[in-house]
């Protein structure tokens, strides 16, 4: 409570929050924009200062085991193990940045966008990026699950109204990613309940939960069924394979804001809770064999399996991708298809593999992110998501070519970009894990390039189509002007930092690792499944 810099961490989850609550109390649309303007810009300011003066692990106090920045605050539900308790380690600092900077983007691209009933879009925003914020930043789970639900709700209200497809299929998609997501959160919530109950100390604390684990773990078999859940309940949240069927309709028919918003940083929930809760608190649960009844009675690991389903996300849905002619429709699938990335690091149970994670979360937040912002700014010019009736727009928006170029490139994978360092990290531990898993993990790099450049090769170059050219005709397209232009100027900076000093997160995170899966370190397995 001593650093000034721990009362920052309540100021960026109460701004949005704040700006929400008093917009919604009528302010007149003007106004509306200026508060909402102010309190997008304050999480991404709190999260880029708090990234500047994050301390090295050594430097924190002993008892806040590597939580800088830590802050209680008492709201008189002590009495049931329950406290607003603040702080950022290495491994949510990442998050809480990468929420930070896409929330500011997506920000500003809503006030430019001329929704309609812009007051209540900017509102459920709002709503949304406090979510976001607290969630990361929560070092009790209660707060931790808490806040996602609050980030979550608005994105099927916005979905279903602001959406970008027709009515029935906006309320289709909206009514299916509330079906999957109320499933994957409910089963993570048994997860975290079964966690709080058998710890034995009543408390929803993680620096309690670890400290007493540490003396007295479950037993095996408690941390195989809690890790089972939180694997599918999160999972869920994720976009496991085949579990994913939610995401590329959602996110083909939600508003750019929200898309950005959920893709890019709200779905890193479910990887970041598995990092930050399951692995450190049940280290025995994903390594100790178990037996899937739904998949013939094979004998296996909760990590073994969770390799091959993975496996779906880069193949299966890798090929998909290929076939999508609806370019929206196609970056959808493409982030189901590169969480399959981040679940096979996950998979390794080391901290190579994990920090690979949250690099890859990081890049691939950004990058997303970007994609969703660059393709609405495409149809705004083209009117049409199909590739088939594009072509040639780089003669007359090079500025929105080059930044969509660059995109598709960090998605790919490409040295210079944030995502590389997650991808080849991940990789390089997969490797000790299986190297006939890595083999079929790398052909994803072939399938992402496939379609992402041959995206931009139908959208920007080549002769316009004759769909294009009428459309070009009556109404001729413009690049970039600057209300689109900043936000992602923003997303690529952010990308290219972290590409080229990725140190500035990755000994962050590697500090936190090494400290908190310690315990839980465990040999390659040589077998995914074993009879």
């Amino acid at each position: 409570m001593n650093d000034p810099n721990s009362q920052l961490l309540i100021l960026a989850i109460a701004a949005p929050l704040v700006a929400a609550l008093v917009i919604a109390l009528g302010l007149s649309d003007r106004p509306a924009r200026v508060v909402a303007g102010v309190a997008f810009a304050i999480p991404a300011g709190v999260a880029l200062w708090l990234w500047s003066r994050f301390p090295a692990y050594d430097a924190i106090p002993a008892g806040h085991m590597g939580f800088a920045f830590y802050s209680l605050h008492a709201l008189g539900l002590e009495k049931m193990g329950i406290h607003l308790t603040l702080g950022l380690n290495g491994i949510s600092l990442p998050l809480f940045v990468l929420a930070g900077v896409v929330g500011l983007a997506a920000g500003l691209y809503a006030l430019q966008s001329g929704a309609e009933r812009l007051r209540i879009y900017l509102l459920l925003l709002l709503v949304m990026q406090g979510g976001l914020m607290g969630a990361f930043a929560s070092i009790d789970i209660f707060f931790f699950y808490f806040f996602h639900e609050l980030a979550l709700i608005p994105t099927f209200i916005m979905v279903g109204i602001w959406g970008t497809r027709s009515e029935s299929e906006n309320r289709y998609a909206a009514m299916k990613m509330a079906v999957y997501l109320t499933a994957g959160a409910m089963l993570s919530l048994i997860g975290l309940i079964a966690i709080y109950q058998k710890s034995g100390i009543e408390s929803f604390d993680l620096i309690n939960l670890r400290t007493a684990l540490a003396r007295s773990p479950m037993s095996v078999g408690v941390q195989k069924n809690i890790f089972g859940l939180l694997i599918f309940g999160f999972g869920i949240l994720v976009s496991l394979w085949p579990f994913h069927t939610w995401a590329p309709l959602g996110y083909g028919a939600a508003p750019s804001s929200t898309a950005m918003l959920h893709a890019g940083v709200l779905k890193k929930f479910g990887l970041y809770g598995l990092i930050q809760i399951a692995l450190p608190l049940l280290p025995a649960g994903g390594t100790s064999p178990v037996v899937i009844p739904l998949f013939g009675g094979v004998h296996t690991t909760w990590t073994g399996l969770l390799a091959c389903l993975a496996l779906g996300n880069v193949l299966v849905i890798g090929l998909v991708t290929m076939a999508q002619r609806d370019l929206k429709q196609m970056i959808g699938f493409s982030s189901v298809m590169h969480m399959g990335y981040a679940f096979l690091g996950l998979a390794t149970l080391s901290v190579v593999g994990a920090g690979g994670v949250v690099m890859l979360m990081v890049g691939h937040g950004l990058s997303v992110a970007l994609l969703f912002l660059l393709a609405t700014s495409i149809h705004h010019r083209t009117q049409t998501f199909e590739l088939s009736e594009m072509g040639g727009l780089a003669q007359k928006a090079p500025v929105l070519a080059a930044l969509f170029t660059a995109a598709t490139l960090a998605s790919i994978g490409l040295p210079g970009f944030a995502n590389f360092w997650g991808e080849f990290t991940i990789f390089v531990s997969l490797w000790g894990f299986s190297p006939w898993v890595t083999a079929l993990a790398v052909t994803g790099i072939v399938i992402s390039a496939v379609y992402g450049l041959r995206a931009v090769a139908k959208v920007f170059f080549g002769q316009p189509t004759p769909e294009f050219a009428k459309v070009a005709a009556a109404r001729p397209p413009a690049d970039l002007g600057l209300g689109e232009r900043l936000p992602a100027l923003i997303l690529l900076a952010v990308l290219l930092l972290v590409g080229f000093w990725p140190r500035s997160l990755s000994d962050p995170v590697n500090q936190a690792l090494r400290h908190s899966l310690s315990h839980s370190e465990s040999a390659p397995v040589e077998t995914i499944l074993a009879r």
